[in-house]
């Protein structure tokens, strides 16, 4: 695996710049810090894997910082107000889906997850190098929206509607579970035909 510290780096700083611009002004600042909160969980937990020893290849922390910026983004309009009206209208959309795209790079991390099992040789074979990762990235997403309905019925109901990003739809986390999950088997097919494990 190469040496990628200088590319997390950069990743790092686009991080920083990004985050700096969109601290500013946030639609609703209570969301913003809770959407935030997110993203310097997995921060911490990436850079805390890195000085621990474990670390990935460029790729892997490549696919790992879009869910990261795309998080930020939502965080400063609210994710049912990010301006994307454009990839509503091409598709015909009535619902602004920029939450199920962030949804979708939730499962990206599943590369890094099967390019780890594969490095230490954890694994027996390639089907629990397939499936383990999707698992993995169901099961966080699950997790993920027991913590949104937690959060919600403690909050207002302002915030919580803020916060939760459905936009009216009742079956909005059955289908966010959906997109963390057809995510992951994406980037765990994207590792197999890039790192061809035997």
């Amino acid at each position: 695996m190469n040496d990628s510290s200088k590319f997390l780096g950069g990743l790092l700083s686009v991080y920083v710049v990004l985050f700096s611009v969109l601290a500013i002004n946030p639609i609703d600042r209570t969301t913003w810090f809770a959407e935030n909160l997110t993203v310097w969980i997995i921060l911490a937990i990436i850079i805390g894997l890195y000085y621990g020893g474990i670390r990935f290849s460029r790729l892997a922390y490549a696919l790992m910082f879009v869910l990261i910026y795309l998080h930020t983004i939502g965080g400063h309009y609210t994710f049912a107000l990010v301006p994307f009206d454009w990839f509503s209208d091409f598709f015909g959309f009535s619902r602004n889906h920029f939450d199920r795209i962030a949804h979708f790079s939730v499962g990206f991390y599943a590369f890094a997850i099967a390019e780890w099992l594969w490095s230490k040789k954890l694994v027996a074979n390639k089907f629990l190098l397939f499936t383990y990762p999707v698992f993995v990235i169901a099961t966080i997403a699950m997790s993920y929206e027991l913590v949104e309905w937690i959060y919600a019925a403690k909050s207002n109901a302002e915030d919580a509607m803020a916060y939760l990003g459905s936009q009216g739809d009742i079956w909005d986390a059955q289908k966010d579970m959906l997109a963390d999950t057809l995510g992951a088997i994406s980037a765990t097919i994207l590792f197999f035909l890039v790192r061809k494990p035997k």
